[in-house]
This record gives structure tokens, C-alpha cells and sequence, in this order.
């Protein structure tokens, strides 16, 4: 039997979350004991800047080998058009881990903004209250204070002062020893690993914070170009701009790479996320070991996507494919069956749901978001959504003249086509038909052939926006979509930049 967690039980204690109160909050679910974990652990692993097809299981061995990610794809659904809700660390963490879109959360840059425990509990908090032993080994980034147990849940974390080199070496043996230690409860674990996001610092010719990877070989010796490093023919002028300003910030030094270089680059990259996936190795095999494989669900996936060379930009923010896109995993060995599916999912509404669901307990009505249980297990599936909606906030950018651009947009997914629209610029909508234009090199926004494509998806945005309370979207909508101009933002964009502006180094978890 399931049961509902009760968000005026968290009301009536102030928000607290209390240990004690397990029975007593109706959050155990049936046949349950105190002593023995009847009911599936959860592990949730999550790499930063992986774009969905970076695995040897979705791209073959002749460029990358993860044969951890290769083994939980062998035994769990590949949901192959799994999306992150806003394409940056702390917006996609903060969705993820409370259910709740960023523009609902508050939380669409890298700038902490507190949450309210109550009105949007974290992970931690669910699986806590339900009797679950709660850790979390990794980069954080996350929007809740991480020496309060009480607002997010998790009772065993790393210590944040611990200030070693290779911080997914450290997340991995954190991870390790929890899985070697007897557990009268069943468990929610989850191991945040920093990889493959030491491109961004391979790019700027940096130290890689995780360790090196070997010397770069020739350009001849390296992967090939991406299809579509072109720029997009009639691209919005949004786009222009953004990366005229990514190009002309330290952050973003590829303006003038050549092929050469981005062919590097992604020579880079894919060893990058091998050197994760071994790290991903080591807390699958401490799984087995503790006997522990086939009563654990696993959860795999990125907060977000890496560009590499995609349109000619490097990470993310942006709203391309490479970006947005993330490689998205349920596996329970002897549970779920193994297989891809094309179902659109959102990571940040999508995560939670299907974590209770495993568990047998209820998600609450009001976050959007849809359990991935039935489809992971094979069982019919009636009802889901015919389209996404992502956000971003692109505010990284270096100076373009006299301005320093900040644009927020928003995107439409359906099962052909994608909308974006920004709420600056002259040209500022984008339609492309990702089955005839996956590389998304055509723009058919302006096309009198796909006008009417082109006021669907504005519809759906529409709707989306009085749902949901967005009235930002509604604004970019305003009077037939008339152009705009482009405003200077004045604010400081990232911790990075507040960083390099008082002289200090930036945390490697920091920087974009």
C-alpha cells in the first residue's frame, strides 16, 4: 500500500524534519520493519556535463568505452530523450532535487537562493521522513544549506572541508564506505560526481581539478568534428549575441578554435567521462560485493549537457540538444527491463516520483511531474505528456561593445519539433524539426510553410505559463512576439565572476 507524504506534516513542525516521527507521519509504507530494509534502496549517480549519447552503449567503442554506464544500461531502460529542466548546475540541481520547475524554485542562475523546506521539500527530506537512511557523497550546488540536516534530509554527507585533490576520487570512496557498512534500513544514496565537467577547464588550458588525462594527441588522432559546428543559417539574433558574448568572456576562450582544436577537445571530453565511468565502477562493484545489486534501483543521469563544439560553443546554458539533452538510466537488476525508450522526460520534475514510486510511496499532486517506474518495468503506460517545457538563463557572458548580455528563454519539446523563444532580441524565436534536422542547422521560425507549427508550440507555452504561474514566458508571448531590444544587465553573472573581481580563485565546483 502507498501512502501519501503529507506536506502540513511538515507544516505543524515548522518545518522540521523528525527522526523519530517516522510511524507516527504515516510515511512507512506496509509490511515495513524498523530492522530489516523491506523496501528498495535507491542510488542516485549523477555526472556534471554529459551530454545524453556520451556512452559507448548509445555511441559504440570506436570513440569512448563506459562499461559502467554500458552495465546499467544492460539491465535497465535507456529513456533516450531524457531532458534537463534549465541546461546550468545549481537551476537543474535545485529542480531535481525538490520536483519543481527553476522558475518556480527561483534558483535559474548559479546564485544560491534559499528554499523554503516546507513548501518545496528536498530529496533528502522525502526519504528521511519515510524511514530511510539518507546520504550524499559529491558536489553539491544545490540551494539548501549544507550543515542543515533538517531542511534537506541528507543525515551523512562529505565534509565540506575537506579540500583534497581529485574530488570524484574522494565521492567515490565516500560512496564505497557507505556501501560496506551494514544498513538496518533500506537507503537513499546518492553520489554526485564533478566529470566531465574539467572541460570547461581543459578548454581554458587549466589544471584539471579531477586529475589529468593524458597527453592530447594530434588533431588527426582525435575524434571528428561535430556534424553541426556550423552556425545556423537565419539563426535568431538572440543567438548571435549570446555567443559574441560567451566568446568575448575568459569563461568561454574558444571563439577562434579551429577544427583542429575542437577535434582535441572532444578527445578530451570522452576521456574525461571514462574517467568517471571507472569511478562509477568502483560503487557498482562495492554494490555487489555488500550483496546488494538486485535490491537497489539505480538512477544514472547529468544535470545537464557539454556543447563541444556544437554551433561553435563549449558547456552549456544554451538550448541546443547537446545542452539540454542528458543520458537518463533506471536500472534494477531482475526489475526493470532492459531496452531504450523515446518518452519525453524531464530530469527535474521526473527524478523524484520515480524514486517514491520504487520505494511505495506517494508523490505529492502538486510538482508535474510523471513516475518512470511503469515504462522502466515494462508495464503499460497510458497517459504522458506530448511535450516538454525547459528553461535558461543565459548571464555568463563577457561584454559585446558598451553591453553585457543576460537573456532568459524558454523551450517547447514535442515529438518532431522544438520552440524556443527569448525575451530579448529582433529575431528571438527558433523552430526546428529535429527529425528531418537533428543537428538543428535549419530555422524555420520565419518559414510561412511551418507558421502554423510555429503558433502551436507558442500555445502550448501559453498554457504552460498560466499552469504554472511563469510570467516571464507570458511576457515573451505579449503581443504577438514584437522584437526587443537587448538590455544590459548590470548584475555580476556567476560566483566565478564575483570571484575573479575580488582576486580569489574560483572553486573548481564553482566555475561554469
Amino acid at each position: 500500500m502507498k501512502h501519501m507524504i503529507d506536506r502540513r506534516s511538515f507544516l505543524k513542525s515548522g518545518g522540521t524534519v523528525l527522526a523519530g516521527s517516522v510511524l507516527a507521519s504515516g510515511l512507512v509504507a506496509r509490511g515495513s520493519s524498523a530492522s530489516r530494509p523491506s523496501r528498495p534502496n535507491v542510488l542516485f549517480i549523477m555526472t556534471d556535463q554529459q551530454f545524453a549519447e556520451a556512452m559507448s552503449c548509445r555511441m559504440g567503442r570506436q570513440l569512448i568505452h563506459t562499461p559502467a554506464m554500458d552495465s546499467l544500461a544492460a539491465t535497465g531502460m535507456v529513456f533516450t530523450r531524457a531532458y534537463t529542466p534549465n541546461p546550468l548546475c545549481m537551476p537543474a540541481r535545485g529542480s531535481i532535487f525538490t520536483g519543481y520547475y527553476p522558475h518556480e524554485t527561483g534558483v535559474t542562475r548559479n546564485v544560491q537562493v534559499k528554499q523554503d523546506p516546507v513548501e518545496r521539500p528536498c530529496m533528502g527530506t522525502y526519504f528521511r521522513q519515510a524511514g530511510y537512511e539518507t546520504a550524499y557523497y559529491g558536489k553539491w550546488h544545490l540551494c539548501f544549506d549544507q550543515k542543515d540536516v533538517e531542511a534537506h534530509g541528507f543525515e551523512k554527507r562529505q565534509d565540506p572541508a575537506d579540500k583534497m585533490r581529485d574530488p570524484d576520487g574522494r565521492t567515490t570512496d565516500s560512496t564505497v564506505h557507505f556501501l560496506q557498512q551494514k544498513h538496518e534500513k533500506p537507503f537513499l544514496l546518492v553520489a554526485s560526481f564533478l566529470n566531465p565537467h574539467n572541460i570547461c577547464e581543459y578548454a581554458r588550458g587549466q589544471e584539471l581539478p579531477c586529475g589529468p588525462i593524458g597527453a592530447t594527441p594530434p588533431p588527426d588522432e582525435c575524434p571528428p568534428v561535430p556534424a553541426n559546428l556550423a552556425i545556423p543559417a537565419d539563426e535568431p539574433d538572440t543567438m548571435t549575441m549570446m555567443r559574441k558574448g560567451y566568446h568575448a568572456s575568459s569563461l568561454f576562450p574558444v571563439g577562434d578554435f579551429t577544427s583542429d582544436k575542437w577535434r582535441q577537445v572532444r578527445w578530451a571530453y570522452y576521456r574525461m567521462i571514462e574517467k568517471v565511468d571507472a569511478e562509477i565502477g568502483r560503487v557498482l562493484a562495492a554494490l555487489r560485493q555488500a550483496g546488494l545489486e538486485e535490491q537497489t534501483v539505480i538512477i544514472f543521469t547529468a544535470d545537464h549537457g557539454e556543447c563541444a563544439g556544437a554551433h561553435r560553443f563549449n558547456q552549456k546554458t544554451v538550448l541546443y540538444e547537446e545542452s539540454v539533452r542528458v543520458p537518463f538510466i533506471v536500472s534494477q537488476k531482475g526489475v526493470t527491463q532492459p531496452g531504450t525508450c523515446d518518452r519525453l522526460v524531464n530530469i527535474g520534475l521526473d527524478i523524484l516520483p520515480t524514486m517514491l514510486d520504487f520505494a511505495g510511496l506517494e508523490w505529492p499532486k502538486k510538482p508535474a511531474g510523471h513516475s518512470l517506474k511503469p515504462p522502466a518495468c515494462g508495464m503499460p503506460v497510458t497517459q504522458w505528456r506530448d511535450h516538454l517545457i525547459l528553461e535558461n538563463h543565459m548571464d555568463q557572458a563577457g561584454p559585446v561593445g558598451d553591453l553585457r548580455p543576460s537573456v532568459q528563454g524558454r523551450l517547447v519539446r514535442t515529438d518532431r519539433y522544438k520552440y524556443c523563444i527569448f525575451d530579448q532580441g529582433q529575431r528571438r524565436e527558433s523552430l526546428v524539426d529535429l527529425q528531418a534536422d537533428p543537428g538543428e542547422l535549419k530555422e524555420l521560425a520565419r518559414d510561412p510553410g511551418h507558421r502554423q507549427v510555429l503558433l502551436q508550440h507558442r500555445a502550448l507555452l501559453a498554457q504552460f505559463a498560466r499552469e504554472h504561474n511563469d510570467s516571464l514566458a507570458t511576457s515573451m508571448l505579449a503581443d504577438n512576439v514584437p522584437p526587443r531590444p537587448f538590455r544590459h544587465d548590470p548584475s555580476e553573472a556567476s560566483a566565478a565572476q564575483r570571484a575573479r573581481k575580488a582576486g580569489k580563485r574560483p572553486k573548481a565546483g564553482d566555475r561554469p
